[in-house]
């Protein structure tokens, strides 16, 4: 037995293990366990030609729009996952949530940049509210912060020409533009998969 690789193996693990413990996921989803021929307009070639790629290297950003109950929520926390199994630190919260955290907390400055430092950040359900002057000057620093350096993944049920509508003054043009560059964004359309589970 290679006792050095066994120990090896064993770090590794155990890194993934604490990284797992403070990304803020509590229920491991992967990317083999998303139904994708329940959607077939959700291209499992794109997503996954974006998970095989360097996005974490290369700071690549992901938006997922559309309707609740298309699946963006399990993708996007699919692929932090992919990322805490590389070994990098990573953070998965809601839009409100991680506003919330920020105020609330007795330094919010070195909140916020945790947030921006964090390697992989997952921010899901942007738009279900309409931030106030200082919300929205929180959310474009981590968001100026992160980019071009290191990949932000977003989940939201609003279109980019719609951001404007929870975004203060021109910070919704700013923040799409960071997120646009070196960024992908896909629409996400078809079946709502909670109401299946719900009529079954």
């Amino acid at each position: 037995v290679d006792f050095l690789a066994v120990e090896k193996e064993y770090r590794k693990q155990c890194r993934i293990q604490k990284i797992l413990r403070l990304s803020g996921i509590k229920q491991v989803k992967t990317l083999k366990q998303f139904d994708w021929l329940y959607n077939p307009k959700i291209s499992c070639e794109e997503i996954m030609a974006f998970v095989n790629s360097s996005w974490i290297e290369n700071a690549y950003n992901l938006v997922l729009i559309g309707d609740p109950g298309l699946g963006k929520s399990h993708i996007a926390k699919s692929i932090c996952y992919e990322g805490i199994l590389q070994g990098h630190t990573t953070a998965f919260i809601n839009a409100y949530d991680l506003i919330t955290k920020v105020k609330n907390n007795k330094n919010p400055s070195a909140r916020i940049e945790y947030y921006a430092k964090v390697k992989v950040l997952g921010i899901d359900e942007l738009g279900y509210i309409v931030y106030k002057n200082e919300d929205t000057d929180i959310f474009f620093q981590i968001i100026s912060k992160r980019a071009e350096n290191l990949p932000t993944i977003i989940t939201t049920n609003l279109s980019p020409k719609e951001w404007g509508a929870i975004f203060s003054g021109s910070a919704a043009s700013a923040i799409l533009d960071r997120l646009s560059h070196n960024g992908k964004f896909f629409a996400f359309e078809g079946r709502s998969y909670r109401l299946l589970k719900k009529q079954k």
